[in-house]
């Protein structure tokens, strides 16, 4: 690893502060989505976790060889293909099954959770390196600010209609940001290993 410069240092911040967000946003949509029986907090939260894991995987790769970080970009973007297969896996088990989300807590947590993202988006933003782990975590946030919005107005469906449906609606539409962000993510790692 070579010697880290000050660009170094306030990447490694930056993702150090977007992780402990996510990590906590983990945590908070976890509960929250199993007390609320929610497939779309669920499936944030899982994104979260996702999240946390490729940030620190980004952490570490700041200051080491071109291939390192490119190797870590493509493990990011693996992971949100995976997430999303669990996520659609979880949404056809509650169709199958049935579920009864609580609305109201949908839509305070994917409030609280669209501003925390909101927070870590602008954080990502002012760092302009071009650093493809840098550019992926940015991927994730934007995503998950855009899931946070689809939840808020799901929450507010299943409270209008007594339905379960929109529920598992923004859970799969969650799986297909997720796999467009890492389909992203890929292409991006692919194209920095065609420019060495």
């Amino acid at each position: 690893m070579s010697k880290l410069t000050s660009a170094d240092h306030q990447q490694r911040r930056t993702l150090l502060i977007v992780l402990i967000l996510n990590a906590l946003l983990f945590l908070g949509l976890g509960i929250g989505g199993i007390m609320a029986d929610s497939s779309a907090l669920l499936a944030n939260a899982v994104d979260n976790a996702s999240d946390s894991i490729v940030y620190l995987i980004s952490f570490v790769a700041i200051g080491r060889a071109a291939s390192w970080k490119q190797g870590a970009a493509r493990l990011s973007g693996i992971l949100l293909l995976v997430f999303a297969a669990g996520v659609l896996i979880d949404v056809g088990r509650r169709w199958w099954f049935g579920t009864e989300p609580v609305g109201w807590t949908m839509m305070g947590l994917a409030l609280v959770a669209a501003i925390v993202n909101l927070i870590c988006l602008v954080l990502l933003r002012r760092d302009q390196s071009g650093d493809v782990n840098m550019e992926a975590a940015e991927t994730f946030s934007l995503n998950d600010f855009a899931s946070n919005g689809g939840i808020l107005v799901a929450g507010g469906l299943v409270m209008w209609l007594d339905q379960a449906w929109p529920d598992l609606v923004v859970g799969m539409l969650v799986a297909a940001i997720a796999v467009k962000g890492g389909i992203e993510i890929l292409r991006s790692a692919k194209k920095d290993v065609a420019a060495d």
